[in-house]
């Protein structure tokens, strides 16, 4: 048995964002297409933490990589393997960490 819908959430729009609007609602209410945009919305995204937390760990290994170029320091294999095991380690930590900021209004 479905749940009953007893809470509501309310906005104001303009007559151009409700046209908008509208016009993406398709044959749903507008109602509706707002539910389901709100619900989609609030639902973690999986792809987005992942593509993130790589996008993270290419900059902490290029970072890294750069800093010790620039001091006139050469990179050993094995240096660089600690370095992406490291940046690894902590991606999806600092992915979720970005993200919850985001969505708070915080700070990157």
């Amino acid at each position: 048995m479905p749940s009953l819908r007893t809470k509501s959430i309310s906005t104001k729009v303009t007559d151009e964002e409700y046209a908008q609007m509208e016009a993406l609602a398709g044959g749903q209410t507008i109602s509706e297409w707002a539910r389901e945009v709100l619900l989609r919305a609030a639902k973690s995204n999986a792809t987005e933490h992942t593509v993130l937390a790589e996008v993270l760990a290419l900059r902490t290994i290029l970072l890294n990589a750069l800093y010790k170029l620039s001091e006139g320091e050469t990179l050993s294999g094995e240096e660089m393997q600690r370095l992406i095991e490291r940046a690894d380690h902590d991606k999806l930590r600092k992915a979720q960490e970005r993200l919850a900021a985001v969505a708070t209004g915080g700070e990157l």
